[in-house]
């Protein structure tokens, strides 16, 4: 037996990420990602705008909303931390959020949504069955009043419904005896969701529609006649198995333009009655919710927590049309 003892080096200490190699996958990740763009540095540099612009409009509004829905914030003195606070009291203690809000932007949604959108698909395919210089005038009369939908608002509308002899609606129906006064359609809790709906899915024909009509039109004239070898006798069925199907990408994003028009039309109820809130709330939509707690109760934490809300509706609907039109494999 040896009389030296044997001597072993000691094991060397690791930290917790690097004994799962995290450490070394992250620097590694680091330096390929700092390689790639060195060497498409002139790329970068072209879409460098787009991400600036994307980084000061988009996201840091995003985030600072995301946090002062955390807080309370009057727009004078500094935000204070009340963690879920907001999120509690609206959906246990507001009231008018609970009992108005959510029916009222649920309804203009289940009508305003699917009948614009329908419409605008109908419509479009009508006008793409037209020769060329008649579709062109077709497809601006029909967007032009998501264009103009502020001033034809005032000028057209309300005008339509105003409370009074000189109201074409009430002109009519005075007339015509189906009335014995005129009716204050835009004060009336009984009217203004009605017509909130029509002048909506009026004036809803706007990119989405255009978009449609660029897909209708983009389909390659051979699938029909290859559809009526096989079969196909009729247009609802051409519509159904080939035009559709063809078209997806842009009844996708028809859809989500669609859910975005109709969770941001709040200011149509304010200008048709001329108030905020609504008479007695019949118009109180999430964006009109929105506004009277960040611009006219100045409790802007609590309207942050609401666009975060609206937000997180929005992103799950478009995930779910996404899903919906997304091309399926096999």
């Amino acid at each position: 037996m040896s009389s030296k003892a044997e001597i072993r080096p000691l094991p060397k200490t690791r930290t917790p990420g690097a004994a799962f190699g995290f450490g070394s996958k992250l620097t590694r990740s680091i330096k390929e990602t700092a390689r790639n763009v060195w060497k498409w540095r002139l790329s970068y540099l072209f879409i460098a705008p787009f991400y600036l612009m994307f980084l000061l409009f988009i996201l840091i509004p995003i985030v600072a909303g995301v946090l002062l829905g955390f807080t309370y914030f009057n727009a004078i003195q500094f935000p204070t931390w009340v963690g879920w606070m907001n999120y509690q009291n609206l959906f246990s203690q507001d009231i008018i959020f609970l009992q108005h809000v959510v029916p009222n932007s649920f309804k203009f949604a289940l009508f305003v949504g699917p009948i614009g959108y329908i419409a605008s698909f109908l419509l479009a395919w009508l006008i793409a069955q037209l020769p060329g210089l008649l579709r062109t005038w077709f497809a601006l009369a029909i967007y032009a009043p998501s264009l103009t939908a502020g001033i034809a608002m005032t000028v057209v509308w309300q005008v339509m419904f105003t409370g009074d002899r000189t109201g074409y609606l009430n002109s009519f129906l005075l007339k015509w005896g189906l009335i014995e006064k005129p009716v204050l359609f835009t004060q009336s809790s009984e009217f203004l969701m009605t017509i909130m709906i029509i002048v909506s899915i009026w004036s809803s024909m706007g990119i989405g529609f255009l978009a449609i009509l660029a897909g209708i039109l983009n389909v390659d004239k051979q699938m029909y006649e290859a559809g009526r070898i096989d079969g196909i006798s009729s247009r609802l069925q051409e519509i159904w198995y080939i035009t559709i199907p063809l078209m997806k990408p842009q009844m996708m994003f028809a859809a989500i333009m669609s859910i975005v028009y109709t969770l941001k039309a709040g200011a149509i109820g304010t200008q048709l009655s001329g108030s905020n809130p609504t008479p007695n709330y019949a118009g109180q939509l999430m964006i009109n919710h929105i506004e009277d707690y960040g611009f006219i109760r100045y409790e802007l934490g609590y309207a942050s927590a609401i666009s975060v809300v609206l937000l997180v509706v929005c992103y799950a609907l478009s995930r779910f049309f996404g899903y919906l039109f997304a091309p399926k494999e096999g």
